[in-house]
């Protein structure tokens, strides 16, 4: 498989399994930021780099596609092995938890403050 169709399959798993939109693999790895690994994000930069590089036919040869190969096997691995429900579920619980304490600290200090004026 070419580096532009690895890129491509790579770009639509970071919009299906990360929800990161944007025109190209190069945009939407750049918007996916801290949502990788450093190390994912390092080996997802080699192939956005790559990926310019592979329009000239003198720096095509100078790519090593051993290293891009396994460079985007492992981002898919990573990829694939994300659950998008199971993320969307536990960014909502978390929201929630946050907001609830937030309602029960606030209502705590309601009631503090009314027992103290009434005190």
């Amino acid at each position: 498989m070419d580096i532009a169709a690895r890129t491509d399959r790579l770009a639509q798993l970071l919009e299906e399994r990360l929800d990161v939109r944007g025109k190209g693999f190069d945009v939407k790895l750049r918007r996916a930021g801290r949502l990788l690994p450093r190390h994912l994000r390092m080996k997802g930069r080699m192939l956005a780099d790559a990926t310019a590089r592979a329009d000239h036919p003198r720096l095509l040869r100078q790519l090593d596609e051993a290293a891009l190969d396994l460079a985007a096997a492992d981002l898919e691995r990573y990829l694939l092995s994300i659950d998008p429900w199971t993320r969307r579920k536990n960014i909502f619980l978390s929201w929630s938890a946050g907001l609830s304490f937030n309602l029960l600290l606030g209502a705590g200090l309601v009631f503090a403050l009314l027992w103290y004026v009434r005190g």
